[in-house]
Order: C-alpha cells, then structure tokens, then sequence
C-alpha cells in the first residue's frame, strides 16, 4: 500500500518545523564571505567547519582573472548542447588538463557531478552488467545503477573480503566493475584501492573511482588515490568534481580516449544538456593549475587535517576511520548530535549535522571539514569549543 503524496510532504516538514522550533535547524544559511575560515552567520562570526573549500581557492585571484577573461571573451552562456554548437575552446582546454592532471589519455565534463555519475554508469553498463559498489558509496552511484538497468551488488564498507565474495561468483558476467568513493563523503575514510585494483585484475574487472573529496586533499601533490597510494593506471575511470577542491560547478570523466569518445556520442546528459558556461570551465582549468602551482596548500591541509584530527580525537569523540579533511564526530541519538550541534554553533563554530537518512540509523553525527586556510588559533578554539560542549552534554 502507497503513501500519499501529501502524507509524505507532511511528514518531512512536521520534522523540519520541529527543529526549527527547538532551533536546531542548522541548513539552508546564507552565509558570507565563504572564501574564509572564518563566515558571518546571522550576523555572527564562525569558525566555517562546513565548506569543501579544501584548498582555499574560491578568493584566488587567479581563478578571478580566468573568470573575468572568460566572460568578456564569451560572454555568460553557450549557444547550445556541446555535440552541436556548445563546445567552446575553453571546453577543450578545460578537458586536456583534466586528462593530464589524472594522467589519462582524455576527460569529458559535465554540468554536475551528480549527473556525471549518472551519465558514466547508465552510458557504459547496461542489463547484463555487473556493477559492484561500496554500501556507502554516493548517492549518485547508487541512482546510476538503478537506472542502468545493470545488475548492482553492495559490499560492506572497505571490506575486501565481502568484495572478493561477490567477484569470485560473477563468471555469469561479461562486463564489470567496482565503483567506489575515493574519500567516502560521511566517514573521511579512503577506500582500499591498491586491495581493490589487485581483486578487479583477478576477477577481471573494471574500476572507477569517485574522487569528489578526494582531488586536491590525497597525495603529496593533491593528484587524488593514485598518488596516495603510489600507484599508477590502476583505475580505469577517474570521475571528480568541479565543485569541491575545484570551486566552480560540473564533473567530469578522464579515461582512455575510445571510452571518453564513447561518452561523448552515447551519454544522454552530454548530448541532451547544455553545457559548463565557458567561465566555469575556465574557472576550473585554472584551479587545477594553482594546486599544481602551489603545493603548500597541500601541505597546510594535511597539517592542519593531522592537528585537528588528533586533538578531537584526544578529546574523546569517536571520529572512525576518518584520515582525510572529513572529520565526523559520530553521536549516535539525534537528539543528541543536535543539541551539540546547536551549542557548538552558538558558541562560535559553523558545522552541520548529518542525520538519518543521509546515514545509518543511530550514526547521527557532526561532520567537520577541515580547510587549508584555517590557522592554529582557528583549530584550537574549535577544539576548546567541542570540548566544553561535550563534556557539558555529558557525550565525552
């Protein structure tokens, strides 16, 4: 028996007038100055604990200049769908550094990284398929297997002996592939791929990974999984974001170049969809430029991703596996991640709580993102802050 319409809307806003009464409503802020580690919020300075501003890059003057060259160029827009008359040299340009920033031998873009997902999986698998993923991967993935139409299995999160369980019995299939997140966006994790790469080899198997968190935060040099784990060509789709690390909109695929052309002729949201306005795609050539340019960013992130993560640690929250810019402060009961969450925003600290059915059932929690531009005295107030909070709430 189906649920009304009207009965599921209802349900959803009598939860969000509640935390709103209770003002424990903590999404849909206008926030200012979200170039800084530190924002106004309702007219009060925060420490910004909430942004994929990873690297800092949203103020940089040179993704500034490529913006305002681009639009007096080009103008704001495209004339039109990219296989007719919307690519734009920049597009190309744009693609070219994708594929040498992720060493392939090209890259296709997309409008976001949601519909690169989509357009990668529901274009290169289909019914007869085998699409293997990690429980917790993005939704995005998730929704590109139900749409394939593909077979999909689930293995328990970086487990590579649940993996192993379902490679060893897929001899039925003649094409397939693992599909994991590079840094899993709700535990700050990073998925086994040197374990993965060496079972999808044995089983005959593709592998993509979803580097959106991952891009300018993993590896030396910000080069995503391959480089955090010394390894090279061992995945056969490279899927990232532009709106992340890289702060302006899309997505994009770099592979080889009959798999890229594929895209470019098959994937519906490529052929039906308008594309990047030039000034994004500018945008985010020149920012994978800066972080090639500027490996100090880098090197602060990971510093100030190690302070911050061993002093919340210190402290008594459970963080799980997290090693990577996503810090979650896992509470548990919702009543509680949202009591804290209101204390700690009150006292100064912007972070976000990350509910159910975003997660797990009884795996409420705060999830912290630490930025490059963040300073000792930024990360030391926040963890002065969470302390204080917990122990009053009686969580730490």
């Amino acid at each position: 028996m189906g649920v009304l319409l009207e009965d599921r809307i209802n349900k959803l806003k009598r939860r969000v007038d509640r935390m709103k009464e209770n003002d424990t409503f903590f999404y849909l802020k206008t926030v200012e100055n979200t170039s800084e580690s530190r924002v106004l919020i309702d007219q009060k300075e925060k420490i910004m604990f909430a942004s994929y501003n990873y690297l800092g890059l949203i103020n940089h003057p040179k993704l500034k200049e490529a913006a305002i060259k681009a639009i007096e160029k080009y103008g704001v827009g495209t004339s039109g769908v990219r296989l007719l008359s919307g690519t734009t040299k920049v597009h190309e340009e744009l693609e070219a550094k994708i594929a040498e920033f992720k060493g392939a031998e090209d890259a296709i873009t997309y409008t976001s990284g949601y519909v690169t997902n989509l357009a990668a999986i529901t274009s290169l698998y289909q019914r007869g398929d085998l699409v293997v993923i990690d429980k917790i991967d993005h939704a995005s993935i998730i929704d590109g297997c139900i749409l394939s139409g593909a077979r999909y299995k689930t293995f328990l999160h970086n487990d590579m002996k649940s993996l192993e369980g379902i490679l060893a019995n897929s001899e039925e299939f003649v094409n397939k592939i693992v599909i994991v997140d590079g840094v899993y966006s709700m535990e700050g994790d990073v998925a086994n791929l040197p374990e993965i790469s060496r079972l999808a080899k044995k089983y005959n198997t593709k592998v993509m990974v979803d580097e959106a968190h991952s891009i300018g935060v993993l590896g030396k040099t910000g080069h995503g999984i391959e480089e955090y784990f010394g390894l090279k060509n061992t995945v056969d789709i490279n899927m990232g974001t532009l709106s992340k690390t890289i702060p302006s909109v899309g997505g994009y695929i770099a592979g080889n170049k009959d798999m890229i052309d594929y895209l470019r002729h098959n994937s519906r949201p490529f052929i039906f969809s308008a594309p990047l306005p030039p000034v994004t795609a500018a945008v985010a050539k020149a920012a994978l430029e800066v972080i090639e340019d500027e490996p100090e960013r880098i090197e602060n992130l990971h510093k100030n991703m190690k302070k911050f993560r061993e002093g919340i640690n210190s402290i008594g929250y459970n963080t799980g596996g997290s090693i990577t810019a996503i810090v979650p402060l896992i509470i548990g009961n919702e009543k509680d991640t949202l009591n804290l969450c209101k204390m700690v925003n009150d006292e100064g600290i912007f972070i976000c709580p990350i509910l159910f059915p975003a997660i797990p059932k009884g795996t409420n929690r705060l999830r912290a993102h630490v930025l490059t531009n963040h300073t000792s005295q930024d990360i030391d107030k926040a963890l002065d802050i969470f302390k204080k909070a917990g122990e009053k709430l009686g969580l730490i």
